[in-house]
């Protein structure tokens, strides 16, 4: 049960061109973006920081949504987790082969060594305190560059705010990714938790 409920679409007319936008692409728009239209500048100044860190970029495709559920997973906030797999499989063609074994990146074929390196980064910034060592960064700078290294920490402190929002807020989990996490992510032991609908 949310701990505060979330905007009804039509109280946000201003932003409705976005949700459409939104919901072509995921399906639904996230409880978590109409819980922040309460404070329509907090997101309006999201939305912002949102489409530059997840507009296009530098790094490989499939690669943000890897950092966001290493960082969510890291992090153990469930909604976020359920977010980040559902679009990575859904809109950014990871395979769901990969997405089971991102626990276990050190070791899977499936990963390359600049995504066990970016990897690694991400689980230990999703630590609190942040647990990334200078070795860890060093290792990820062997594969990628100054602008590159900026955007994946943005991806990753993106999520640092959104682990913490949608954990305080106990938003709840929209139907679409709910009912896929039940079945994609039964093998991590995903469950929706506080998140759940009353």
């Amino acid at each position: 049960m949310p701990r505060i409920d979330p905007l009804h679409r039509d109280k946000l007319k201003d932003y409705s061109q976005f949700f459409e936008m939104v919901e072509s692409i995921l399906g639904f728009v996230p409880n978590s973006l109409l819980t922040m239209g309460r404070r329509p500048e907090i997101l309006q100044a999201f939305l912002g920081l949102l489409t530059a860190i997840n507009g296009p970029g530098k790094l490989p495709d499939g690669l943000k949504p890897l950092i966001s559920y290493m960082v969510s997973r890291s992090a153990g906030c469930s909604y976020c987790q359920a977010h980040t797999a559902h679009g990575a499989t859904h809109t950014a063609g990871v395979s769901q082969e990969k997405l089971e074994a991102v626990w276990g990146y050190e070791t899977s074929p499936l990963f390359s060594d600049a995504e066990r390196a970016v990897l690694r980064v991400a689980q230990g910034a999703g630590q609190v305190p942040n647990a990334v060592s200078d070795a860890e960064f060093a290792e990820m700078r062997k594969y990628f560059d100054d602008e590159q290294i900026v955007e994946i920490v943005a991806v990753i402190s993106l999520f640092g705010f959104l682990n913490r929002w949608n954990s305080t807020m106990a938003t709840e989990l929209e139907e679409a990714p709910w009912k896929w996490a039940e079945q994609a992510l039964a093998g991590d032991s995903w469950q929706v938790g506080k998140h759940a609908a009353e």
